[in-house]
């Protein structure tokens, strides 16, 4: 396998840290960014020389490309750049505040923007790369307690679909990841949680957040088969457009897509009544 240079923000822990761990015992170089000095230093321990640490926050869009174009520079031309920093969000649509909303697609959304837009004029120039974001199954599909987190994962998902047609001329790939449920500490520990506060919600949502929490550190998922997967498909020459990892989002992704399916179907006829009889007018 040709030995690439990788750029994955959000390293510290969990997914991140699974797609780095194997990208480097595949002989990689990674440059992974983190929050703190003490977390830089514990990322560059894992493989001295080939892991390279960077602090940042992905909110400050200037610092990701200073970031950026200081590791194309001294680390060198990266061919793999995985947009990964993120966190969940949990809490009814009525209960959650527009400021934590506003948060959470500063991070999720605007972050992951800023990483891929500042990678993308050297991979232009170069015609190559591979560009990639984690999504999430939320991104396909949405469960109740998590409109701002699934939100934030849409619109990602929309993004990285209109960019892939945009950069494909120029030999750049771009690939959602969306993982399902895996034994990271995403749904514990780095949850973020809005208060509730309407009893109204009470029979639907609590159980929802009971069994999320229960649920925390025995998913299905293995971080380190996600790791070896994402190696992978940055290895071939044609990889895909959408990366589902988990047979639990293969399932809730397959059953939400019929449901859209369902709807189309159901209400085509209607749907055709709102063009002008005589066609479009040219």
């Amino acid at each position: 396998m040709q030995q690439q240079k990788w750029l994955i923000t959000g390293v510290s822990s969990g997914l991140g840290r699974a797609f780095a761990q194997a990208a480097l015992a595949a002989g990689h170089t990674v440059t992974g960014t983190v929050r703190s000095e003490a977390d830089l230093r514990a990322f560059e321990a894992l493989e001295p020389g080939r892991a390279h640490g960077r602090v940042l926050d992905v909110t400050d869009e200037d610092a990701v490309h200073r970031v950026v174009a200081e590791v194309e520079q001294n680390v060198g031309p990266l061919d793999v750049v995985i947009a990964n920093a993120g966190y969940g969000l949990e809490g009814t649509f009525e209960e959650t505040s527009l400021a934590e909303v506003r948060r959470q697609f500063e991070v999720n959304v605007f972050g992951a923007v800023s990483t891929l837009r500042a990678a993308l004029p050297y991979m232009r120039q170069r015609r190559s790369g591979r560009l990639m974001a984690v999504t999430s199954m939320g991104g396909l599909m949405a469960v109740p307690g998590m409109s701002a987190y699934c939100g934030s994962k849409f619109a990602l998902e929309g993004i990285l679909e209109a960019l892939g047609k945009e950069v494909a001329q120029f030999g750049i790939h771009v690939t959602a990841i969306e993982p399902g449920s895996f034994r990271t500490d995403w749904a514990g520990r780095s949850m973020t949680r809005a208060e509730h506060s309407i009893a109204d919600y009470d029979e639907l949502f609590l159980p929802i957040r009971a069994a999320r929490r229960k649920a925390s550190g025995n998913q299905l998922g293995n971080p380190a088969k996600a790791g070896e997967a994402v190696v992978h498909i940055a290895s071939i020459e044609n990889p895909p457009a959408h990366l589902v990892l988990g047979s639990d989002a293969l399932r809730l992704i397959a059953a939400a897509r019929t449901a859209v399916d369902d709807d189309i179907r159901t209400w085509e006829a209607l749907s055709r009544t709102t063009d002008f009889p005589e066609g479009a007018q040219l």
